[in-house]
């Protein structure tokens, strides 16, 4: 793992890269930009952040493909205009401002050696040897009806990956479901998603798909419901571990959602892992520290370690966090809380309400370990 901050004053930006160079093998990089000057302009700060994302592509990581970005926006109805080139990669705005008083911060994430092709608007394959890694992206139909807004949402998803011969059942390893007045569509949304996962035989028995399910407003404020997800073709069951923590966390049928708590993915030379968003809950269900949300955090992290020792990994492999904040006044005492824990692993905090609103802090995050299994390709 290789770990490196840049500051670019001429932009004020800060770019933040966490790398993952096997032995063999392609390398991966994860990377946060984050912006340090608040009193700039939209369009100035803009202007910047485009500009370090170019400037990355051509220097630091200039061998590599850029396959995701996300942006995380103040006001995406207003800065949707400044976001112009969206290139071949995956591509990604949702309104979860940045609480760093900041317009924007960005998510992007590159593979050494990737081939990448856009199909239309919602869709981006990056082709390996030996696996298709498919990128859907904003996918949203605004009908003003968060049930119904999901299963359509779902039924696209369905039929776009059946185009690559894929299932969501076998095929989808992460979903992130972005609800606008998450307080009140919430129920709505998990309804529709229970509904259609039943259908496909996505149940406690069988399995469910890693996921965020967090408050996120999309470019067009009609929409209630906008999903991103990313599937790998060629993928086969026996390489894909559902992680469950038994010990810290319920599982999550047992109150009403229907999501994995995180996924691990064997290759040949690699393991991923994909940590749902997680909270401060307990083996009951129960919200652990309500009220406090250091506490909260603390519980969080306990709970994500759990997660990821059984991929058997720690803190360490991590690439990358999101850290959502229901309360904007809490962001001084996690941002240090973070910095002086996880200095080392690039993220952003947002503000983001969870779920269930006695929930003050939610983490998601990504991690990769190497790892030799040769009966199986390399990633």
């Amino acid at each position: 793992m290789e770990n490196k901050k840049i500051i670019w004053e001429d932009l004020s930006v800060t770019v933040h890269i966490k790398s993952f160079r096997p032995e063999n093998g392609c390398a991966e990089h994860h990377v946060i930009i984050s912006y340090n000057n608040d009193t700039h302009s939209a369009d100035i700060q803009f202007r910047n952040v485009n500009e370090a994302i170019v400037r990355l592509n051509n220097s630091e990581l200039q061998k590599n493909t850029l396959v995701f970005k996300r942006y995380f926006l103040s006001d995406a109805a207003n800065q949707k205009q400044y976001i112009k080139d969206k290139g071949k990669c995956a591509f990604s705005v949702i309104q979860q401002p940045p609480l760093d008083g900041t317009k924007a911060a960005v998510w992007l994430y590159y593979i050494e050696d990737a081939e990448i092709r856009s199909e239309g608007k919602e869709t981006c394959i990056a082709r390996r040897p030996s696996y298709s890694h498919i990128w859907h992206t904003e996918l949203h139909c605004p009908v003003n009806d968060e049930a119904a807004e999901t299963g359509y949402i779902l039924d696209r998803y369905k039929n776009s990956l059946s185009d690559y011969n894929c299932t969501i059942k076998d095929n989808c390893i992460r979903t992130w479901i972005f609800v606008q007045g998450v307080d009140v569509h919430y129920t709505g949304m998990v309804r529709s998603r229970k509904d259609f996962f039943e259908q496909e035989g996505l149940r406690h028995d069988t399995h469910y798909i890693a996921s965020t399910g967090i408050e996120g407003k999309y470019t067009d404020p009609q929409a209630l419901v906008i999903m991103d997800a990313y599937a790998v073709e060629g993928i086969k069951p026996g390489q894909i571990n559902y992680l469950r923590a038994l010990s810290h966390l319920s599982p999550t049928y047992k109150y009403g959602v229907t999501f994995e708590r995180g996924t691990s993915i064997d290759y040949g030379d690699r393991r991923h892992i994909f940590i749902s968003g997680t909270a401060s809950i307990d083996k009951n269900g129960e919200i652990v520290h309500p009220g406090n949300v250091i506490r909260q955090t603390e519980r969080t992290f306990e709970n994500i370690k759990a997660l990821l020792s059984e991929a058997e990994i720690d803190m360490s492999h991590v690439m990358t966090m999101i850290v959502y904040l229901r309360d904007t006044a809490d962001y001084k005492n996690i941002s240090c809380y973070m910095k002086k824990h996880y200095s080392e692993i690039p993220y952003v905090i947002v503000w983001a309400p969870v779920c269930r609103p006695g929930w003050l802090v939610e983490v998601e995050c990504i991690a990769l370990k190497e790892v030799k299994n040769p009966h199986l390709p390399i990633f």
